[in-house]
């Protein structure tokens, strides 16, 4: 039996030792999930803690089938969502078709760094950030976005749109290249 599969299956038993090797193992990880979907790091902390108090009472429930990383990413991620239904009271929107800015995606700088734009998308709207994550990030399809936040898909797909919109714009604002500064007079 390999290291995580006994660390899994003593954490199903309740061993506190195991629970430990366990968070210490994968917390780091699964903050960076956390903190993508909250406000601040006291509340991804909180998130995070939540998160492993229901890994640790669910674990027995993983069988096994598919990525035990992915697993508890699932977990983090519904639980940061939870949080936010309490706190937060969405307001659908309706669709709204893509506006044309005049951002065009090849004027944009191409080495921003990912921590760049993370910090940007940390800055989104709550919900145009919630709906961000789940799909550019996390992969999640708008359906699944839509009955996991209770919003309509076109919400979802607006709420990408929206976001898409504003991380553009920021990115040129903040990362625009000399040249296009002196064309537009900047």
């Amino acid at each position: 039996m390999d290291q995580l599969k006994k660390i899994i299956k003593d954490c199903a038993k309740g061993d506190t030792k195991a629970q430990g090797l366990l968070f210490k193992k994968y917390a780091k990880m699964l903050y960076g999930v956390c903190i993508r979907y909250t406000k601040d790091q006291s509340a991804a902390e909180d998130v995070l803690h939540e998160g492993f108090i229901k890994i640790f009472t669910n674990i027995s429930s993983f069988k096994g089938k598919g990525s035990f990383e992915g697993w508890m990413r699932r977990i983090m991620i519904n639980t940061a969502l939870e949080r936010y239904r309490k706190n937060f009271q969405m307001y659908p929107v309706g669709e709204v078709s893509d506006l044309d800015i005049g951002i065009k995606a090849n004027t944009i700088v191409s080495d921003i760094s990912a921590q760049d734009l993370l910090n940007l998308v940390k800055k989104l709207p709550a919900a145009y950030k919630l709906v961000f994550n789940m799909y550019a990030i996390d992969g999640y399809s708008h359906k699944e976005i839509s009955e996991k936040l209770n919003i309509s898909i076109g919400t979802s797909k607006s709420n990408l749109s929206r976001a898409r919109k504003i991380l553009q714009t920021k990115v040129r604002r903040h990362f625009i290249v000399p040249e296009e500064r002196d064309v537009r007079g900047a």
